[in-house]
């Protein structure tokens, strides 16, 4: 692991640009800045073509993008849910892109269209406080959480994350509105606390012991474990709605001026360095094969096993189905 977190530093801090090719590229981000602007930071360097980044939420910069229509100088938007880029593909506003991007990317998480890319894979999960639960009391399915009375007033959720609503959406998909509904009533029964959008925040809570579990993405939990914190990731049965794998990804514009230099930054991302950077920084799962990946990480290929098969199309399909279940039971 060490290795590898070298070998990532080094990419980012050590690029020699190629000259200044004058081109430019404008990159709509979901995804935070400290995430992924080392990966802007040595395009630039290796291609001379200069980036200009607007960050923002999902949903504000779908909401620019829908404003700006075709005068938008954005030429790639890189979601941070399926979601966001499901509801902008929907919309026809993304080139479909050539199999030279998508053919090595796993298919799992590649929508049929192939409107867009996906870039990492996350996974949905419980975090627990290793000093107060053991995982042999956790339920099976995520569906059961609920029934854990016990924990009333010490769970933890961030209902206004895109991966948590993306995960509700998904819950639609696979068991329907009515259970997913009745989910939230009986989750709302436990007085869970709502850190907004903030999973670190969230964890940080259960290590001063506010809270003794939380629905949180798997990479959240591997960050805090760096720091010796006393939380652990429980994975609940195969196929599980609560083991959701959610991508990221990134598309290109129609109304895009430079789509054959947007195609080159679509391509460095799914690249093998970047995807060493995106696991051994970030510690999101890579979209591509043969990435040595951390120990305490389980197997890429058991991660999947245990999440639901679900059409990529199918959560952006359910997300306003699911925002509209949380402001019905008064949790946005």
């Amino acid at each position: 692991m060490r290795n590898v977190i070298l070998a990532t530093t080094a990419l980012v801090l050590t690029g020699t640009a190629l000259g200044q090719s004058g081109q430019t590229l404008t990159v709509y981000s979901g995804r935070a800045k400290t995430f992924v602007e080392p990966l802007v930071q040595q395009f630039e360097k290796q291609t001379g073509i200069k980036v200009n980044v607007r960050y923002g939420s999902d949903a504000q910069l779908v909401a620019a993008l829908r404003e700006e229509g075709n005068r938008s100088p954005a030429d790639v938007f890189w979601g941070n849910s399926v979601g966001a880029l499901g509801e902008l593909a929907s919309e026809g506003r993304f080139v479909k892109l050539g199999t030279s991007l998508t053919r090595n990317v796993a298919g799992d998480y590649l929508p049929a269209d192939r409107s867009w890319l996906p870039t990492t894979v996350r996974f949905r999960t419980l975090a627990y406080n290793t000093d107060k639960i053991k995982p042999e009391q956790l339920p099976d399915s995520v569906l059961d959480l609920p029934k854990m009375t016990a924990l009333k007033g010490r769970i933890g959720w961030t209902v206004a994350y895109p991966s948590f609503q993306d995960f509700l959406a998904g819950m639609i998909a696979q068991h329907g509105e009515a259970t997913t509904r009745q989910w939230l009533e009986g989750m709302k029964a436990l007085q869970p606390r709502d850190y907004k959008t903030s999973n670190v925040g969230m964890l940080e809570a259960m290590r001063s012991g506010e809270i003794d579990v939380a629905l949180t993405n798997h990479y959240y939990i591997q960050r805090v474990n760096r720091l010796s914190y006393p939380i652990d990731t429980y994975f609940f049965k195969n196929g599980d709605i609560g083991n959701l794998g959610n991508a990221t990804g990134a598309a290109i514009l129609k109304s895009s001026k430079n789509t054959a230099t947007a195609s080159r930054f679509l391509s460095s991302l799914v690249g093998k360095d970047a995807q060493t950077f995106f696991l051994s920084v970030n510690f999101e799962y890579p979209v591509i094969g043969n990435i040595l990946q951390p120990t305490t990480m389980r197997p890429f290929s058991e991660v999947t096993k245990r999440s639901p098969k679900l059409d990529p199309t199918a959560l952006p399909k359910n997300i306003e189905k699911a925002q509209k279940l949380l402001r019905d039971a008064g949790l946005l």
